[in-house]
């Protein structure tokens, strides 16, 4: 056993996961009497050796929780690697008055550890943030082992077993189905393909800084143009220019017909001829 521990010490899981799990089941289990004197020495007298010994004795259980999910497409070494750090806080945790066996308390721990590997790595943007949303990402995903799309019933049966909304449940339901996509098109792709790259459609033109600039640049010699210009025209006319379009509150032609005591058509008639000025100053 001595023989068996030293060796499951230095070997991590992912590098030889069958020697690794051949190691783990060489380890003899404890007692329900073994397991409660390591407990008490590592709770009353911070034995570390006590902690080793019972972290070592329940690695064959994270192989075995670790297993369960190997459906989620991540390597079982990982998922074995954060179980066993699961494993460990546990035993940190562990409490031996409590009247309940290790291997009991700690699957708690061992899941949560698993879970967050699951929702980090399972796709790029994260499916699963609160609490309701991550009992449901896992309770919903075995349950689609066995379903197709979901009925409305099954929403419903779904949504009230959980404690959440049908629609939190089709939501999820369409995070699930989802995959993650290369932003750009793959070094081999022809013309036929790339067009499919989201890198293609979703560029924004519009943030080119060269463009920004010269747009700026275009702006900023257009207002110059027409403040020169306005200053070209008599105080009349470019009041009417001001006060028809260069305001928040325009004003109307017999507005400023009432102002100048003319009629609307001559103000129209100022108007149009100091616009023409204005446009042919501009444009020199």
């Amino acid at each position: 056993m001595k023989k068996a521990l030293q060796t499951v010490e230095w070997m991590a899981p992912g590098a030889n996961l069958s020697a690794y799990m051949q190691g783990v089941n060489a380890i003899a289990v404890l007692s329900a009497d073994e397991e409660r004197s390591l407990a008490e020495d590592l709770y009353y007298r911070e034995d570390l050796d006590a902690a080793r010994r019972l972290v070592m004795s329940h690695l064959r259980f994270v192989v075995h929780i670790a297993r369960s999910y190997n459906g989620y497409g991540l390597p079982l070494g990982d998922l074995i690697q954060e179980g066993n750090v699961g494993l460990m806080k546990a035993v940190k945790r562990f409490n031996p008055e409590k009247g309940v066996r290790l291997v009991s308390f700690a699957v708690h721990w061992i899941k949560a550890e698993i879970h967050e590997y699951v929702l980090r790595n399972w796709r790029i943007v994260k499916v699963a943030t609160t609490k309701a949303q991550r009992k449901l990402f896992f309770n919903l995903r075995t349950a689609k082992k066995k379903l197709a799309w979901l009925t409305q019933d099954e929403a419903k049966a779904i949504a009230e077993d959980l404690g959440v909304e049908v629609a939190q449940v089709y939501e999820m339901e369409q995070r699930l189905s989802a995959r993650d996509a290369a932003f750009d098109a793959p070094e081999d792709s022809d013309d036929d393909s790339s067009y499919q790259a989201p890198a293609l459609y979703l560029e924004d033109k519009s943030a080119d800084p060269a463009l920004q600039l010269e747009r700026a640049d275009s702006e900023q010699d257009s207002c110059l143009r027409m403040s020169e210009a306005l200053e070209e025209l008599d105080e009349r006319s470019r009041d009417i220019i001001n006060s028809r379009w260069l305001t928040d509150n325009k004003a109307t032609l017999h507005d400023l017909a009432d102002r100048y005591g003319v009629s609307a058509e001559r103000i129209r008639q100022l108007e149009q001829n100091a616009m023409k000025k204005v446009r042919a100053i501009m444009e020199a």
